[in-house]
Protein backbone atom coordinates (compact mmCIF):
# COMPACT_ATOMS: atom_id res chain seq x y z
CA UNK A 1 0.00 0.00 0.00
CA UNK A 2 1.31 3.65 -1.29
CA UNK A 3 2.35 5.94 1.84
CA UNK A 4 0.64 9.35 1.52
CA UNK A 5 2.20 12.65 2.19
CA UNK A 6 -0.69 12.77 4.95
CA UNK A 7 0.89 9.24 6.63
CA UNK A 8 4.17 10.61 6.38
CA UNK A 9 3.46 13.49 8.48
CA UNK A 10 1.61 11.75 10.76
CA UNK A 11 4.64 9.55 11.29
CA UNK A 12 7.05 12.07 11.79
CA UNK A 13 4.92 13.89 14.03
CA UNK A 14 4.36 10.61 16.39
CA UNK A 15 8.66 10.43 16.02
CA UNK A 16 9.05 14.09 17.29
CA UNK A 17 6.93 12.99 20.25
CA UNK A 18 7.99 9.94 21.13
CA UNK A 19 11.50 11.37 22.94
CA UNK A 20 8.81 13.16 25.30
CA UNK A 21 6.20 10.80 26.10
CA UNK A 22 9.12 8.40 26.95
CA UNK A 23 10.80 10.91 29.17
CA UNK A 24 8.04 11.39 31.03
CA UNK A 25 6.85 10.18 34.68
CA UNK A 26 8.69 8.64 37.16
CA UNK A 27 11.01 6.25 34.80
CA UNK A 28 12.30 10.09 33.55
CA UNK A 29 13.10 11.49 37.03
CA UNK A 30 14.52 7.67 38.05
CA UNK A 31 16.89 7.81 34.74
CA UNK A 32 20.70 8.59 35.77
CA UNK A 33 23.33 8.63 33.48
CA UNK A 34 27.14 7.43 33.81
CA UNK A 35 30.17 8.79 31.74
CA UNK A 36 33.03 6.07 32.17
CA UNK A 37 36.30 8.31 31.39
CA UNK A 38 38.88 6.20 29.74
CA UNK A 39 42.05 7.14 27.12
CA UNK A 40 43.43 7.19 23.63
CA UNK A 41 41.66 4.32 21.72
CA UNK A 42 44.54 2.54 21.07
CA UNK A 43 45.52 1.76 24.81
CA UNK A 44 43.83 -0.47 27.40
CA UNK A 45 41.31 2.28 29.25
CA UNK A 46 39.17 2.50 26.28
CA UNK A 47 38.11 -1.08 25.64
CA UNK A 48 37.54 -1.35 29.24
CA UNK A 49 35.61 1.54 29.52
CA UNK A 50 33.15 0.04 26.83
CA UNK A 51 32.90 -3.25 28.06
CA UNK A 52 31.96 -0.76 31.53
CA UNK A 53 30.01 1.20 29.84
CA UNK A 54 28.50 -2.11 27.93
CA UNK A 55 28.01 -3.98 31.46
CA UNK A 56 25.97 -0.88 33.78
CA UNK A 57 23.85 -0.20 30.48
CA UNK A 58 22.37 -3.82 30.75
CA UNK A 59 22.96 -4.62 34.35
CA UNK A 60 21.66 -0.77 36.07
CA UNK A 61 17.85 -0.06 35.48
CA UNK A 62 17.38 3.60 34.54
CA UNK A 63 20.94 3.92 32.80
CA UNK A 64 22.32 5.49 30.62
CA UNK A 65 25.89 4.82 29.92
CA UNK A 66 28.95 6.06 27.59
CA UNK A 67 32.46 6.07 27.50
CA UNK A 68 34.73 9.00 26.42
CA UNK A 69 37.60 8.72 25.15
CA UNK A 70 40.14 11.39 27.25
CA UNK A 71 44.20 12.08 27.39
CA UNK A 72 43.56 9.65 30.28
CA UNK A 73 44.50 10.19 34.39
CA UNK A 74 45.31 13.35 34.42
CA UNK A 75 42.67 14.89 32.40
CA UNK A 76 40.18 12.14 33.62
CA UNK A 77 41.03 13.41 37.57
CA UNK A 78 40.49 17.21 36.67
CA UNK A 79 37.11 16.23 34.91
CA UNK A 80 35.74 14.46 38.06
CA UNK A 81 36.86 16.99 40.02
CA UNK A 82 34.70 19.11 38.03
CA UNK A 83 31.50 16.66 37.76
CA UNK A 84 31.99 15.74 34.21
CA UNK A 85 32.02 11.91 34.46
CA UNK A 86 31.15 8.94 36.87
CA UNK A 87 33.90 6.69 36.56
CA UNK A 88 37.14 6.93 35.42
CA UNK A 89 40.59 4.98 34.89
CA UNK A 90 43.82 6.72 36.55
CA UNK A 91 47.13 5.24 37.25
CA UNK A 92 48.28 5.47 40.89
CA UNK A 93 51.18 8.08 41.20
CA UNK A 94 48.90 10.68 39.55
CA UNK A 95 45.51 9.74 41.69
CA UNK A 96 48.33 10.65 44.89
CA UNK A 97 49.51 14.03 42.88
CA UNK A 98 45.81 14.28 42.18
CA UNK A 99 45.31 14.36 45.69
CA UNK A 100 47.81 16.19 47.32
CA UNK A 101 47.19 18.92 44.35
CA UNK A 102 51.01 18.81 42.57
CA UNK A 103 50.66 21.64 40.44
CA UNK A 104 53.97 20.14 38.32
CA UNK A 105 51.62 17.18 37.29
CA UNK A 106 48.79 18.91 36.63
CA UNK A 107 46.75 19.44 39.39
CA UNK A 108 45.97 23.25 40.51
CA UNK A 109 44.64 22.27 43.32
CA UNK A 110 43.68 19.70 46.03
CA UNK A 111 40.91 17.46 44.31
CA UNK A 112 39.21 16.80 47.32
CA UNK A 113 36.31 15.31 45.38
CA UNK A 114 38.05 12.17 44.70
CA UNK A 115 36.89 8.68 46.06
CA UNK A 116 37.89 5.24 45.59
CA UNK A 117 36.08 2.36 43.85
CA UNK A 118 38.46 -0.49 43.13
CA UNK A 119 41.89 -1.40 42.33
CA UNK A 120 41.90 -2.66 38.95
CA UNK A 121 45.53 -4.38 37.54
CA UNK A 122 48.88 -3.17 36.47
CA UNK A 123 50.33 -0.70 34.08
CA UNK A 124 54.03 -1.54 32.36
CA UNK A 125 56.64 1.28 31.52
CA UNK A 126 56.96 -0.28 28.00
CA UNK A 127 60.01 1.30 25.94
CA UNK A 128 59.65 0.68 22.37
CA UNK A 129 62.53 1.74 20.32
CA UNK A 130 63.01 0.93 16.72
CA UNK A 131 65.60 -2.24 15.99
CA UNK A 132 67.62 -0.09 13.67
CA UNK A 133 67.76 3.00 16.07
CA UNK A 134 70.49 1.34 18.11
CA UNK A 135 68.74 1.90 21.03
CA UNK A 136 69.11 -0.87 23.11
CA UNK A 137 69.01 1.07 26.88
CA UNK A 138 67.75 3.83 28.89
CA UNK A 139 71.56 5.45 28.21
CA UNK A 140 71.04 4.96 24.77
CA UNK A 141 67.84 7.57 24.56
CA UNK A 142 69.99 9.96 24.88
CA UNK A 143 70.31 12.22 21.74
CA UNK A 144 67.17 10.07 20.32
CA UNK A 145 63.80 10.87 19.46
CA UNK A 146 61.00 9.82 21.82
CA UNK A 147 57.92 10.11 22.12
CA UNK A 148 56.90 10.33 26.03
CA UNK A 149 52.43 9.84 25.98
CA UNK A 150 50.25 13.00 25.87
CA UNK A 151 51.38 16.14 27.68
CA UNK A 152 50.81 15.44 31.55
CA UNK A 153 48.82 12.39 30.84
CA UNK A 154 49.62 9.58 33.65
CA UNK A 155 51.87 8.04 30.52
CA UNK A 156 54.34 11.09 30.65
CA UNK A 157 54.06 11.42 34.39
CA UNK A 158 55.59 8.11 34.34
CA UNK A 159 57.92 9.05 31.55
CA UNK A 160 59.43 11.88 33.54
CA UNK A 161 60.09 9.66 36.69
CA UNK A 162 61.50 7.17 34.91
CA UNK A 163 64.04 9.63 32.77
CA UNK A 164 64.82 10.82 36.17
CA UNK A 165 65.35 8.17 37.50
CA UNK A 166 67.90 6.66 34.85
CA UNK A 167 69.82 10.19 35.18
CA UNK A 168 68.19 11.93 31.85
CA UNK A 169 66.18 15.28 31.05
CA UNK A 170 64.21 15.97 27.98
CA UNK A 171 66.25 18.25 26.90
CA UNK A 172 69.21 15.54 26.82
CA UNK A 173 67.12 13.98 24.08
CA UNK A 174 67.21 15.00 20.06
CA UNK A 175 63.27 15.42 20.32
CA UNK A 176 60.45 14.99 22.46
CA UNK A 177 56.66 14.16 20.92
CA UNK A 178 53.53 14.60 23.37
CA UNK A 179 51.67 12.23 21.49
CA UNK A 180 48.90 9.60 22.28
CA UNK A 181 50.13 5.84 21.10
CA UNK A 182 48.49 5.36 18.49
CA UNK A 183 49.95 8.64 16.68
CA UNK A 184 53.53 7.68 17.97
CA UNK A 185 53.26 4.44 16.37
CA UNK A 186 52.63 5.53 13.24
CA UNK A 187 55.49 8.39 13.59
CA UNK A 188 57.94 5.18 14.37
CA UNK A 189 56.68 2.93 11.67
CA UNK A 190 57.79 6.09 9.04
CA UNK A 191 61.05 6.77 10.91
CA UNK A 192 60.07 9.87 11.98
CA UNK A 193 60.70 8.83 16.16
CA UNK A 194 63.09 6.15 17.56
CA UNK A 195 61.63 5.22 20.69
CA UNK A 196 58.13 5.14 22.79
CA UNK A 197 57.17 5.37 25.42
CA UNK A 198 53.97 3.74 26.57
CA UNK A 199 52.11 3.12 30.19
CA UNK A 200 49.55 0.53 29.46
CA UNK A 201 48.63 -2.95 30.41
CA UNK A 202 50.95 -5.62 28.94
CA UNK A 203 49.89 -6.54 24.88
CA UNK A 204 49.06 -3.42 24.46
CA UNK A 205 47.03 -3.03 20.80
CA UNK A 206 49.52 0.03 19.81
CA UNK A 207 52.44 -1.87 20.38
CA UNK A 208 51.67 -5.06 18.76
CA UNK A 209 50.58 -3.32 16.02
CA UNK A 210 54.29 -1.56 15.85
CA UNK A 211 55.75 -4.84 16.37
CA UNK A 212 54.22 -6.60 13.49
CA UNK A 213 55.19 -3.74 11.24
CA UNK A 214 58.72 -3.13 12.08
CA UNK A 215 61.65 -4.99 14.17
CA UNK A 216 61.62 -3.46 17.69
CA UNK A 217 63.69 -3.56 20.65
CA UNK A 218 61.71 -3.35 24.58
CA UNK A 219 63.80 -1.41 26.66
CA UNK A 220 64.72 -2.78 29.68
CA UNK A 221 64.08 -0.24 32.87
CA UNK A 222 66.36 -1.98 35.95
CA UNK A 223 64.94 -2.39 39.19
CA UNK A 224 67.84 -0.03 40.25
CA UNK A 225 66.30 2.05 38.67
CA UNK A 226 62.64 1.83 39.83
CA UNK A 227 64.38 1.73 43.26
CA UNK A 228 65.68 5.45 42.47
CA UNK A 229 62.34 6.84 41.46
CA UNK A 230 61.34 6.30 45.02
CA UNK A 231 57.58 6.19 44.97
CA UNK A 232 55.46 3.03 46.17
CA UNK A 233 53.74 3.20 43.89
CA UNK A 234 56.46 2.24 40.89
CA UNK A 235 57.23 -1.68 41.65
CA UNK A 236 59.83 -3.26 39.91
CA UNK A 237 58.33 -6.00 37.57
CA UNK A 238 58.49 -7.98 34.12
CA UNK A 239 57.25 -7.87 30.90
CA UNK A 240 57.24 -11.46 29.85
CA UNK A 241 58.80 -12.69 26.70
CA UNK A 242 56.57 -12.84 23.48
CA UNK A 243 54.30 -10.58 24.87
CA UNK A 244 54.92 -9.11 21.69
CA UNK A 245 55.93 -9.98 18.18
CA UNK A 246 59.93 -10.56 18.06
CA UNK A 247 59.82 -10.13 22.18
CA UNK A 248 62.28 -13.09 22.59
CA UNK A 249 63.31 -12.50 26.37
CA UNK A 250 62.14 -11.29 29.63
CA UNK A 251 62.06 -7.21 30.14
CA UNK A 252 62.82 -6.26 33.04
CA UNK A 253 60.45 -2.62 34.07
CA UNK A 254 58.64 -0.93 36.16
CA UNK A 255 54.56 -1.36 36.89
CA UNK A 256 52.29 1.01 38.35
CA UNK A 257 49.19 -0.09 39.56
CA UNK A 258 45.82 1.64 38.57
CA UNK A 259 42.52 2.08 39.59
CA UNK A 260 38.86 3.21 38.66
CA UNK A 261 37.70 6.47 40.80
CA UNK A 262 34.54 7.91 40.69
CA UNK A 263 33.69 11.98 43.27
CA UNK A 264 31.81 12.72 46.00
CA UNK A 265 28.48 13.79 44.13
CA UNK A 266 27.70 10.51 42.72
CA UNK A 267 25.11 8.58 44.70
CA UNK A 268 26.23 5.82 46.96
CA UNK A 269 23.40 3.65 45.39
CA UNK A 270 24.88 4.53 41.84
CA UNK A 271 28.20 3.42 42.83
CA UNK A 272 27.03 0.26 44.48
CA UNK A 273 25.06 -0.76 41.80
CA UNK A 274 28.10 0.11 39.10
CA UNK A 275 30.88 -2.10 41.88
CA UNK A 276 28.54 -4.79 41.54
CA UNK A 277 27.96 -5.37 38.05
CA UNK A 278 31.57 -4.65 37.04
CA UNK A 279 32.37 -7.80 39.82
CA UNK A 280 29.33 -9.66 38.36
CA UNK A 281 30.49 -9.69 35.15
CA UNK A 282 34.35 -9.71 35.01
CA UNK A 283 34.16 -12.58 32.02
CA UNK A 284 32.68 -9.30 30.45
CA UNK A 285 36.41 -7.31 30.86
CA UNK A 286 38.32 -10.25 30.01
CA UNK A 287 37.07 -10.36 26.55
CA UNK A 288 37.36 -6.58 26.38
CA UNK A 289 41.62 -6.98 26.81
CA UNK A 290 43.73 -9.41 28.20
CA UNK A 291 44.77 -7.13 30.69
CA UNK A 292 41.92 -7.18 32.80
CA UNK A 293 42.55 -10.25 33.88
CA UNK A 294 44.35 -9.28 36.43
CA UNK A 295 41.37 -7.47 37.72
CA UNK A 296 40.20 -9.50 40.97
CA UNK A 297 37.60 -8.84 43.82
CA UNK A 298 40.22 -9.88 46.47
CA UNK A 299 42.80 -7.32 45.30
CA UNK A 300 39.99 -4.40 44.71
CA UNK A 301 41.54 -2.69 48.06
CA UNK A 302 44.96 -3.05 47.27
CA UNK A 303 46.88 0.10 47.92
CA UNK A 304 43.93 2.42 47.72
CA UNK A 305 45.17 5.60 48.95
CA UNK A 306 42.39 8.12 49.13
CA UNK A 307 39.00 7.84 51.05
CA UNK A 308 36.55 5.06 49.92
CA UNK A 309 33.44 6.23 47.99
CA UNK A 310 30.48 4.73 50.74
CA UNK A 311 28.58 2.75 47.80
CA UNK A 312 31.68 0.85 47.28
CA UNK A 313 32.23 0.71 50.87
CA UNK A 314 28.70 -1.43 51.17
CA UNK A 315 29.62 -3.42 48.14
CA UNK A 316 32.71 -4.66 49.73
CA UNK A 317 31.13 -5.19 53.06
CA UNK A 318 28.34 -7.04 51.46
CA UNK A 319 31.22 -9.61 49.91
CA UNK A 320 33.03 -9.38 52.92
CA UNK A 321 36.10 -7.82 52.05
CA UNK A 322 35.26 -5.00 54.78
CA UNK A 323 33.76 -5.38 58.11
Amino acid sequence: MAITRRDMLALTATAAAAPTSLLSGPAAAQQQFINVLTGGQAGVYYPLGVALSQIFAKEIPNVRSTAQVTRASVENLNLLQQGRGELAFTLADALSDAWRGNTDAGFNQKLDKLRAVSATYDNYIQIVANADSGIRTLADLKGKRLSVGAARSGTELNAREVLKAAGLKYSDLAKVEYLPFAESVELMKNRQLDATLQSAGLGVASIRDLATAIKINVVAVPADVVTKIGDPAYQASVIPANTYTGQTADVPTAAVPNFLVTHSGVSADLVYQMTKAMYSNLETLYAAHNAARAIKRENALKGVGIPLHPGAERYYKEVGLLK
